[in-house]
């Protein structure tokens, strides 16, 4: 078995984070999901299903937490 060294590092308290702005492209990836997927669900749920199910998976699994507008 191999060890594994860690050498901590203390956190610059200097650098200053960048102010949080939205990205609009962001917001309106999201808006077009969620059209598409309520356009599917009124012209035929039952046949559109699977395509709506797959756009949902995409929102539930790509815009969370690590998906950040800030780029």
């Amino acid at each position: 078995m191999a060890k594994v060294f860690t050498i901590p590092v203390p956190p610059d308290l200097r650098k200053r984070s960048r102010a949080r702005t939205s990205d609009p492209r962001y917001v309106d990836g999201q808006r077009v999901l969620v059209e598409a997927m309520r356009y599917l669900a009124q012209s035929d749920p039952i046949a559109n299903r699977h395509a709506i199910e797959l756009l949902s998976e995409h929102v539930r699994t790509r815009f969370r937490m690590s998906d950040s507008p800030l780029g």
